[in-house]
């Protein structure tokens, strides 16, 4: 018998809806809140609007009802009942950040050393209190968990967040991972047919979530078969593969591809068909030039079937090379005692490689950087997401903001990289009605950053407020509720 569940996508579509209709926040919520009248001015203000056009200075950003009401020339405004107005010279508004690769669990990794060995299981803790506050601190207003492990717990914190219960982005819940009969990861679940992989999507789709994850061990015909049940709900499927390659994945009819060009394995030397190549894809990356015939064929498969890339940088960062830049206290500040040592261990290991070693991880990172940049000259969508989960050294928000910067060491100007991470998020999700640019009419999901990231890209780290339908949540604040939490819950 059908369930009489409602489907996916009116679940997502109700959950829109309800979404632009501020809820009445809990006490504990209103702690986190430094802007809540119904009308807000932001007078003064330089605007990114997110849609890759130059940033225009001095202007007035008008909010009511949780909507941007108007954007007008700057001009002064005097103080009124029911309206908050702030004066913001030398301030920069952009939209906020849609995060198309983020988590709420954590990588834990036992006896774990520089050489990044360590013993198993490697174990899932979920974050479910201090991943959110990081996100909403950090700029990101929407988020995809990009593959659950505690798939309930991420629905009902959806829920949760929805309802003005607990601070926090607003969430498009991944499913369970699709994964293959085999991982490293205990806490997955193992397919063991296509009509497995048909089921979970059918039975998970009826329970809420709104998309689903492939992961390294799948099969074609798994593939396949969860690809074509979730676009009957009207549902997309990334992936982060290897025993499947990008081609193939591509005209299997998958929406898009995490981890930039580092995961591709059509080039592997020993690579049979379902099965995960020994080089996963490290082989693919360093033989595929941009401009290269093979480069060029695999971008226009991808265009030419409407496939999203998911760049997520900072995951990779560790592995690019010395020069790298120091963390920030504010991130270190977030982590537990036992995390920070795990990040140290893991900033260790790039001064442990061998100069050979070491050139080929820069040159990876190279030939990465490149081929994300020409699938997007080509037309292809290209998304953001850092992949926080522990490893590499990458921790939610503080790595929302990070892949922003190396979208543009990519060369990728600052406006281009807000453009990724904003719109062309919310154009993925089928949300750019709503949100991921700055216009009339859409929500107000913004971000308040001291500083001008138009022209120095750091300062997006600068954060102050961030606005969520309206209402203005104080980004310090945010943080100093989770110093020394990450890793911990």
């Amino acid at each position: 018998m059908r369930s009489k569940i409602l489907p996916a996508l009116a679940v997502f579509v109700l959950s829109c809806f309800l979404q632009a209709q501020p809820p009445e926040l809990s006490k504990k919520v209103k702690e986190f809140v430094r802007v809540s009248t119904p009308k807000v001015i932001l007078t003064h203000v330089r605007v990114i609007d997110g849609t890759g056009a130059p940033s225009v200075e001095d202007q007035n950003v008008v909010i009511e009802a949780g909507k941007i009401a108007a954007i007008q020339k700057g001009a002064d405004v005097p103080a009124a009942d029911g309206t908050t107005v702030l004066d913001l010279r030398g301030y920069t508004v952009m939209p906020g950040i849609v995060g198309m690769h983020n988590h709420l669990f954590y990588i834990a990794r036992p006896n774990l050393n520089s050489q990044r060995k360590y013993d198993p299981p490697v174990l899932v803790p979920q974050m479910t209190f201090s991943a959110p506050r990081l996100y909403l601190a950090g700029g990101v207003t929407t988020m995809r968990t990009t593959g659950s492990v505690e798939t309930y717990t991420d629905l009902n914190l959806k829920h949760d967040i929805d309802a003005g219960k607990l601070p926090g982005p607003h969430i498009d819940v991944t499913g369970p991972y699709l994964e293959g009969s085999e991982s490293y990861f205990l806490q997955m679940p193992h397919l063991t047919s296509p009509d497995d992989a048909l089921q979970l999507v059918e039975y998970w789709a009826d329970h809420g979530v709104t998309s689903f994850k492939a992961y390294m061990n799948i099969t074609r015909a798994e593939l396949k078969a969860a690809i074509d049940a979730a676009h009957r709900r009207g549902i997309k499927v990334t992936g982060h593969l290897c025993s499947v390659t990008y081609k193939e994945a591509a005209e299997l009819g998958i929406d898009d591809l995490e981890h930039g060009f580092f995961v591709n394995t059509q080039l592997d030397p020993g690579k049979k068909p379902d099965v995960c190549s020994d080089s996963a894809g490290d082989y693919t990356l360093e033989h595929m030039e941009s401009g290269s015939p093979e480069a060029k064929d695999l971008v226009d498969t991808l265009v030419k079937h409407h496939v999203a890339i998911t760049s997520t940088l900072p995951v990779f960062e560790s592995d690019a090379g010395s020069g790298r830049p120091p963390v920030r206290q504010q991130a270190l500040d977030a982590m537990t005692p036992e995390a920070r040592e795990d990040f140290f261990l893991v900033r260790e290991r790039p001064a442990s490689l061998t100069p050979a070693k070491s050139d080929h991880a820069a040159l990876l990172w190279k030939h990465d950087l490149e081929l994300e940049r020409a699938f997007a000259s080509a037309g292809g969508l290209l998304l953001a997401g850092p992949d926080p989960t522990g490893r590499g050294d990458v921790l939610p928000g503080f790595g929302d903001q990070r892949e922003i910067e190396l979208l543009v060491e990519a060369g990728f100007s600052p406006v281009e990289a807000i453009k990724i991470a904003t719109l062309n998020g919310a154009i993925y999700l089928g949300r750019e009605k709503q949100i991921g640019s700055i216009a009339a009419g859409k929500n107000a999901d913004l971000v308040v950053i001291k500083g001008d990231p138009s022209k120095q890209i750091a300062d997006i780290e600068n954060v102050e407020v961030v606005f969520k339908d309206g209402i203005g949540y104080d980004s310090h604040k945010l943080l100093d509720s989770v110093k020394g939490r990450y890793g911990e819950y």
